[in-house]
Parts: C-alpha cells; structure tokens; sequence
C-alpha cells in the first residue's frame, strides 16, 4: 500500500470523533420528508401552472394586447404557489433545527 492509503482512514476516524455526528430521529426524518414534498410537489404545480397560463396568455395577447397585464398577474399567482412552498419546506426544517438543539 502507499502511504497515502494507509493514513485516510486514520484521519478519517479522527475526524469522526472531533465532530460527532448529530442524532437523527424519526421526527426529523419526517420533517425533512415533508419539506421535500412540499417543495418538489409546489415546485412542480407552480411549473405546470405558469406553463398552461404562459401558453395561452401568448396566444390570447396575440389576438387582444389588452390581455397582456392580466396574463402577467395570473403569471405572478402562478408562481406564488413554489414559494408557498418553498416557505413550508424552510419553516418544517427550521423546526427540525429548534428541536435539535433544545
């Protein structure tokens, strides 16, 4: 063996013992679980949404230019929701956090 691959494990395991690793519970498991669901599926509707109404505000302002600022504002709601749940997903992992450490 090099010297290099006899010394990483060793390092490794001192590192290891410097900073233990936190304790990881079943509630928090599920916090970070529903905080990834809240952002992928808000994320994902948000996307789908601004998509439909992008499609046909295109083509209704096309036709009428008037159109143009309402289609921005349903645009803007649309993409309010992957906020929303980007949001949701901070608040349940600032929870984990405050759970942790108390």
């Amino acid at each position: 063996k090099q010297w290099y691959q006899r010394r990483v494990p060793i390092t490794a395991g001192i590192i290891q013992s410097l900073y233990p690793a936190p304790k990881y519970t079943l509630f928090m498991s599920f916090c970070d679980f529903a905080a990834g669901l809240s952002v992928g599926i808000c994320g994902l509707a948000s996307g789908f949404a601004i998509g439909i109404v992008g499609d046909a505000g295109v083509r209704s302002t096309a036709q009428q230019p008037k159109l143009f600022v309402g289609m921005i504002l349903i645009l803007i709601f649309a993409e309010v929701l992957g906020l929303y749940g980007l949001i949701v997903g901070i608040i349940l992992h600032i929870r984990i956090t405050t759970k942790a450490t108390s």
